[in-house]
């Protein structure tokens, strides 16, 4: 893996040098736009909507359209001047509980890799975020855009979250949930029965994307010329009655074999 950004973790008066790696990867088909009568492909032009002109690459700036009307030119050079505190490090600015921190802020994942002469202090911040159970909130300032993020441990390496900001976060509100009555007890028996019927250990290889492989083998099918595989239809259960109805028979079908019921 190559670095995206290199710097280092000011933990105190300890700096550990760092590299960062991208985390993810997407695994989904990448199609083109194509002429159906030809198979040739479609390309899109910069296109001033003034003066009518295609536009290289090199002429075209940032603009930000204001109340008015009227739009305001930023150069490269602009934002260069912008006061960036955080262009080379990652500025560690308190450690939280894992559990205070709600992961609707998440954005993207990255893994933290040591330099050879800052493994031992790496280790070391890496021992303390596992052994408290805590996150480390950070500030990082990525292709020149500072952003909040967070350090974990996954397994033997530091992970990086980067982070929204608060206002960046929507309030959810919705009237139909105003009046909602509370559920009732046997419901929440049912439903609390249903969960343990269900209960199980997270692996995700257990886990695969149906729709990305039936896609490739259509993909496959058309490459030899062949027809595309027949489609599997999922079948679609009996609407219930009503919820305690639902609940009931959602019980009923993820009862365990062999589970006895606890006797007082």
């Amino acid at each position: 893996m190559s670095p995206i950004w290199r710097g280092a973790i000011s933990f105190g008066l300890v700096n550990i040098a760092v590299r960062l790696h991208t985390a993810t990867e997407e695994h989904d088909f990448h199609f083109h736009q194509i002429h159906r009568d030809d198979n040739g492909r479609i390309r899109y032009k910069r296109v001033c909507e003034e003066c009518g002109k295609t536009v290289q690459q090199a002429d075209i700036v940032k603009g930000y359209p204001l109340d008015d009307g009227s739009m305001i030119t930023l150069e490269p050079t602009d934002f260069e001047e912008l006061p960036v505190s955080t262009d080379k490090s990652i500025e560690v600015l308190e450690f939280v509980p894992v559990a205070e921190v709600d992961p609707i802020y998440f954005q993207r994942t990255y893994y933290l890799e040591p330099d050879k002469a800052a493994i031992r202090p790496y280790v070391l911040l890496r021992e303390t975020l596992r052994n408290s159970d805590r996150l480390g909130v950070v500030r990082i300032t990525i292709r020149q855009r500072e952003q909040l993020a967070v350090l974990r441990v996954r397994d033997e390496v530091i992970a990086l979250h980067t982070m929204l900001w608060p206002d960046e976060i929507r309030t959810a509100r919705f009237d139909v949930l105003r009046d909602a009555e509370d559920p009732r007890k046997n419901e929440l028996t049912m439903a609390g029965t249903l969960v343990e019927n269900m209960a199980g250990e997270f692996h995700p290889d257990e886990h695969t994307d149906e729709y990305r492989e039936a896609l490739g083998r259509l993909i496959e099918a058309k490459a030899a010329g062949k027809k595309a595989p027949a489609r599997t239809p999922r079948r679609k259960p009996a609407e219930p009655a009503d919820l305690a109805d639902a609940l009931q028979r959602s019980v009923e079908a993820t009862k365990k074999p062999g589970r006895r019921k606890k006797t007082a």
